[in-house]
């Protein structure tokens, strides 16, 4: 028997995780028979995912052919803009409303990650479970909504700001300090930590396109 997908994922998720996780990279074809085949669903929810993943801009077209978009540089500047400040809101609404237990999961994770070092992708995914946790804890769904769509445009770099050198230790001395800020319930300091945080992320990432 052939392995079957969880029947919650729909196919605009499948696809979406592809991405997300560097199956299809910036520039890859997506073909709609190569995709059916792959996730073991028909072509139909495959043609509306990917219509709909076009319109979000994920893809673009190539002649007649789909290809997972890139980002240039303009546009590398605006998602980063806009990530800081509703990173930075989120973080500044979760020191508010964070619950003891939002707290200590955050706490966990930053102590659990540092195991992940040395390992890029696998500090990737935990940098994003990171984020997403505090997203959560601010407690503001059209928040969550809105810093879900920069994450998904996010998945269009073809590499990972931790995948340079020193960076990973880094990034996690951030997240102590963002996660020691919320549960102190500074709202001010959150707010300013996490934009930070954004901030040198950014830098690095310009810094590993200007040397590939």
């Amino acid at each position: 028997m052939g392995k079957e997908q969880p029947v919650h994922k729909d196919a605009y998720t499948l696809i979406l995780e592809a991405i997300d996780t560097g199956v299809y990279r910036p520039g890859d074809r997506l073909v709609e028979s190569e995709l059916a085949d792959r996730f073991g669903v028909s072509r139909t929810p495959i043609r509306e995912a990917l219509q709909r993943l076009e319109t979000q801009s994920l893809l673009t077209r190539d002649g007649r052919s789909l290809i997972v978009a890139s980002l240039d540089h303009n546009q590398l500047s605006e998602l980063y803009v806009v990530r800081a400040e509703l990173e930075g809101l989120a973080a500044r609404l979760a020191a508010r409303h964070a619950t003891p237990e939002e707290v200590r999961v955050l706490e966990e994770m930053v102590a659990e990650d540092q195991a992940l070092l040395g390992d890029p992708a696998a500090l990737s995914r935990a940098n994003r479970r990171f984020h997403k946790q505090i997203h959560l804890a601010s407690h503001n769904r059209y928040l969550v909504q809105q810093l879900d769509l920069v994450h998904r445009s996010m998945a269009l770099m073809a590499t990972t700001s931790l995948a340079a050198e020193g960076r990973g230790e880094v990034a996690l001395a951030e997240h102590d300090a963002i996660v020691r800020a919320i549960g102190n319930g500074d709202e001010n300091r959150a707010y300013e930590a996490l934009k930070e945080h954004i901030s040198k992320a950014f830098v690095t990432r310009l810094k590993l396109d200007a040397s590939a």
